[in-house]
């Protein structure tokens, strides 16, 4: 294969390797600040004796969506089975945190 034809292939998948490397690393910089406001917020609830269902049907939630775009990617059955036991607790914390708050 010459120059010019993986020239003409690299345009023709109208894929940037450069900004899927900076998508993939800004995702992985959201993670981890997502993770971090996780854990301050927990703790925070924790020490204010707070109840924090919603922080956790959040987390789950993304959690679940991530193993979901995992499975649908690979396919791969335990991140079928995770994202829907992940899916299943975010509900179930949602359900707990909307009967607290409407009592």
């Amino acid at each position: 294969m010459d120059r010019e034809e993986i020239l003409r292939r690299s345009r023709a998948e109208k894929e940037d390797e450069g900004n899927t490397y900076l998508e993939n690393r800004g995702r992985r910089a959201g993670f981890y600040g997502l993770c971090a406001m996780y854990i301050a917020l927990l703790a925070f609830n924790c020490w204010t004796e707070q109840p924090s269902e919603s922080v956790l049907a959040l987390f789950t939630s993304y959690l679940a969506a991530e193993a979901w775009g995992q499975y649908r990617a690979g396919g791969r059955r335990l991140f079928l089975i995770l994202s829907l036991l992940l899916a299943g607790a975010a509900l179930l914390n949602l359900a707990i945190y909307v009967r607290g708050v409407l009592g």
